[in-house]
């Protein structure tokens, strides 16, 4: 088949061709599949359909599938294990999650699940977060398989449920409930990492996930007296709720060099002559366009309200207001930040932790990164890699408790003008198909000598 579609290559040059098409297509394929995650039971859409279609390509080439609802029905993941050539050797864990957070069609220049392949671009919801890696990892493992390539060590692919409201319907209750799974897996590569920025003067680098902030989402309740809209009240709820919540949103927590980030810091000094002196760190980090944003949320933590919910008439005064405030905080600052926020809000406010999920930080070192970087390095000679630290938080979360080294390493050349950071969660997500190729290239080789 591979040489009647490609006639002028070998065979495992087209193979590895047939690859990277099938991620192209993949990809559209899995945006197509609704997948949408509100983090609300009855309007969760699931990943079942999903599941089943990774755990059907899966099947179609040899292997074997272990499908697993973890949580709730539809909350579908698909894990399989490619064997390797020493069973001694700790194995590697690709992850990926399938599902995605909601999109609103109207604002879409293209429909959100269309999977619309155009002007150079995969489009829709999950092109980038993280629909991309899934069907890259997808076709490099149908590539494998079916050209009888054995690994280094085993490879175990997962495909996971709820990642976007912080896996405690997948990764976690897997980690927790069927753990066996992920037998011998030592260390794991997922998203968010291998994805390249360029700098001034055409320098492109890579970064590689070593570190991420931990996740904390609080709910703040405080309770007064119910009463009739029109009279004076000393005791409202709603009002002591909101003054509490505008300090908490207005506060900046302190800045904090975490050892992750003075790495990344150092790279790009080395790389571009860009200085960040400490004493002005968020206007040197502020020079890095797009990246900024991330980077700049790694310097301190963050607390900002996303829900608010009280009352239910117009003329009724409710005797409990509530909110939902979004936390992430640094490696190593848990304690602390927990006493910052008691003096901020006062001791007539609630607080319960919706989900507390511990910050994730490893080393940028041994022979894994190494071979990361010989994988870049045969596509892009001139690259380099570096280490950073993700603002938000991925399944790594669940898997390091298993002792897992965890990687964001979901490889993907970026044009230079292309703010790649805007697209998570963003309007027109998208994803360059020539980048998709690259990737599966990149894993094909990676995943062959791991």
């Amino acid at each position: 088949m591979n040489e009647r579609i490609h006639p002028d290559v070998p065979p495992a040059e087209a193979s590895l061709r047939l690859a990277e098409d099938e991620a192209v297509t993949l990809t559209s394929e899995l945006i197509q599949i609704d997948t949408t995650n509100t983090g609300e039971a009855d309007t969760v859409v699931g990943e079942r359909a999903a599941a089943e279609y990774v755990a059907e390509k899966l099947s179609e080439v040899g292997y074997e599938v272990t499908y697993v609802e973890s949580g709730a029905k539809g909350r579908g993941n698909v894990i399989a294990r490619l064997p390797g050539a020493d069973p001694g050797r700790g194995a590697l864990l690709v992850h990926g999650h399938l599902d995605v957070v909601p999109a609103d069609a109207s604002e879409w220049s293209v429909h959100p699940f269309s999977g619309a392949v155009q002007d150079g671009y995969v489009w829709g919801r999950g092109a980038v977060d993280m629909k991309d890696m899934c069907a890259m990892t997808l076709a490099v493992a149908r590539r494998l398989k079916r050209d009888g390539i054995t690994p280094p060590r085993d490879i175990v692919f997962a495909f996971l449920a709820d990642e976007e409201a912080g896996g405690l319907q997948g990764a976690q209750w897997l980690v927790d409930h069927r753990p066996e799974l992920f037998e011998g897996c030592t260390e794991a590569i997922g998203e968010v990492g291998g994805f390249s920025v360029t700098f001034r003067d055409n320098v492109r680098a890579y970064l590689v996930e070593t570190a991420e902030k931990g996740i904390a989402w609080m709910r703040l309740r405080v309770r007064g007296r119910a009463g009739h809209g029109s009279m004076v009240h000393e005791d409202n709820a709603v009002t002591r709720l909101t003054e509490a919540v505008a300090r908490l949103g207005r506060h900046r927590f302190p800045l904090v060099m975490t050892d992750s980030v003075r790495e990344f810091l150092a790279a790009v000094t080395e790389l571009t002559g860009m200085e960040f002196p400490e004493d002005d760190i968020e206007g040197a980090v502020a020079k890095l366009g797009g990246l900024a944003r991330i980077v700049g949320a790694t310097l301190r933590d963050t607390a900002n309200p996303t829900m608010l919910t009280a009352g239910y008439k117009a003329n009724v005064i409710p005797s409990v207001a509530e909110a939902v405030v979004d936390c992430r905080v640094l490696p190593g600052r848990q304690e602390a930040f927990e006493r910052e926020v008691a003096e901020i809000l006062g001791p007539d406010v609630e607080r319960e932790w919706v989900a507390n999920l511990p910050p994730v930080e490893t080393t940028f070192d041994g022979a894994l990164v190494d071979t990361m970087h010989a994988s870049i390095l045969a596509e892009d000679p001139e690259a380099k890699l570096v280490p950073y630290m993700l603002s938000g938080g991925t399944d790594a979360k669940a898997f390091q408790r298993l002792g897992i080294r965890c990687f964001g390493f979901a490889p993907l050349q970026l044009p230079p003008d292309l703010d790649f950071s805007a697209l998570f969660h963003g309007v027109d997500e998208r994803v360059p198909v020539d980048a998709l190729k690259f990737g599966t290239r990149v894993l094909d080789r990676f995943m062959r000598n791991c």
